[in-house]
């Protein structure tokens, strides 16, 4: 551990003892109910001389154990160091209530012939060692905060540990309100027993009042601000997944229910930030409409719907003998840059990709989404596209197909393994009108899916053949982008 929250921690557990030690002397020299006996100079020598003779020995003590307690062996594993660092705040607190109570102990025995002296001077420490073992514990805590974080927050809590929060309310209202009120009774109770005079007591009342007062207030804003701060941490978390930041992790400051509250935050970010990979795996897979889709029907059915779509069909040109004289690498890097353009067109234009078969793309437009001018979107898209890999590179040289009309849209497969794909007329078409393109300009599309476009759109195109394609039995006719 650094030297500074070593000091930190030397100071937060002397400090709380020393400011113990001077108060309660006051209140017995001034205050307490302890009769006449500390008027008689031997007696009061005595307890003083008892006093410094035990911090002289306890207080180094104390430090070498403490020291001892919060020091790693050299050498040790990382779990042996996280333990040990888990472990400073019990084992300092527990270091501070053995001194203070041992002290009340060696208090009592001075004082054993003069019986109220002794009750006095032990209850008054014993009071004394539970407050300064609970802030002991409490400034610990806080000092090694930034320490125990990142242990806890990369090996979250599984169970919660103690103390918990209730044990947590507890000690505050012990040492803000209890023990407080613990002295006003005993001191109550003394001036019933011994010669109390009404002037003092009223000072020790007021004494004890206004530090009752000021101590629960102080309690309060501690335990609030320990309480407050893990949950503080979880809201800002919450807030940035809602505005759609999933990486985000929150510190796990202990390992009581805040603790479990802030690990289970960081697990329920973890599960968001799968989700949201696989979501995004999956819409980069079937497209994202389709995976959207996907998402609203909890409960798929494999059915079809007739849907009037539009099918663009693009086969690259030579993939074959591109494959024959090409490494590997650079296939795949030509395949791809070919399909990163096929994807960034199709969307632009509000298609979908459907699926990549080896060198060639099938794309769809009004399914699964409607669209205004499916058809049109359709031809924008293939002229776009064939311009655009003509002067992107020309090993990209591709055919071009578009057709138009009734098709069956929906899952397809087995309720082990399906996809939502389209099947018909339009695609067996766009199919065939792509091979015709390749030796006739790169581009063609049919008649049916001019008819069906938008008047601007269907403007841009002219019909330039009409023909029997392969596999049909009818006549098609066969449109060109006009020059």
């Amino acid at each position: 551990m650094p030297p500074a929250p070593r000091a930190a921690l030397a100071l937060g557990t002397l400090f709380p003892s020393v400011c113990g030690a001077v108060v309660i002397g006051v209140m017995a020299s001034l205050g307490l109910p302890t009769g006449s006996a500390l008027a008689d100079p031997s007696v009061l020598r005595t307890n003083v001389c008892a006093a410094v003779v035990y911090m002289v020995v306890s207080i180094p003590s104390a430090c070498v154990l403490g020291l001892w307690w919060t020091t790693v062996p050299v050498g040790s594993d990382q779990l042996t160091r996280h333990a040990v660092l888990m472990r400073i705040p019990a084992r300092l607190t527990s270091i501070s209530a053995t001194v203070w109570t041992v002290a009340a102990a060696v208090l009592v025995t001075v004082n054993g012939h003069r019986l109220w002296l002794a009750t006095t001077l032990g209850v008054s420490t014993l009071l004394g060692a539970t407050v300064t073992a609970t802030l002991t514990y409490w400034w610990c805590t806080r000092i090694l905060r930034p320490h125990v974080a990142p242990v806890l927050t990369r090996n979250p809590p599984l169970r919660r540990q103690r103390p918990s929060l209730r044990t947590r309310a507890v000690a505050a209202w012990v040492v803000g309100t209890g023990v407080p009120l613990l002295m006003l009774m005993f001191v109550a109770v003394s001036s019933l027993v011994v010669e109390y005079p009404g002037d003092r007591l009223a000072v020790v009342v007021l004494g004890l009042g206004g530090g009752a007062a000021l101590s629960g207030l102080f309690v309060t804003i501690f335990t609030a601000t320990t309480t407050a701060d893990p949950i503080e941490e979880v809201r800002r978390g919450m807030s940035r997944i809602a505005d759609g930041h999933y990486d985000v992790t929150v510190p796990v400051f202990d390992a009581s229910e805040l603790g479990l509250l802030q690990a289970g935050f960081n697990a329920m970010a973890e599960g968001l930030r799968e989700r949201e990979r696989l979501r995004d795996l999956f819409g980069r897979h079937v497209g994202r409409d389709v995976a959207r889709l996907a998402e609203e029907n909890q409960s798929p059915q494999l059915v079809g719907v007739n849907r009037e779509v539009a099918v663009l069909f693009v086969d690259l040109v030579g993939s074959t003998r591109m494959a024959l004289h090409m490494a590997p690498e650079e296939l795949v890097a030509v395949l791809n840059s070919f399909f990163a353009v096929v994807v960034d067109v199709v969307e632009r234009h509000s298609g979908w990709v459907n699926k990549f078969e080896g060198d060639a793309a099938l794309a769809v437009f009004g399914a699964p989404q409607s669209i205004p001018d499916h058809a049109g979107s359709a031809l924008a898209a293939a002229r776009e596209l064939s311009a655009t890999m003509a002067s992107a590179d020309p090993r990209m040289a591709a055919g071009i197909g578009v057709s138009a009309g009734i098709a069956v849209a929906g899952n397809i497969g087995d309720p082990r393994r399906y996809e939502y794909t389209v099947v018909g007329d339009p695609v067996n078409e766009a199919a065939r009108l792509s091979e015709y393109a390749k030796s006739h300009g790169g581009i063609a599309a049919s008649g049916s899916t001019l008819q069906r476009a938008g008047s601007e759109e269907a403007a841009r195109w002219r019909v330039v053949s009409s023909c029997i394609l392969r596999g049909r039995d009818t006549t098609t006719d066969i449109a060109m982008p006009s020059a």
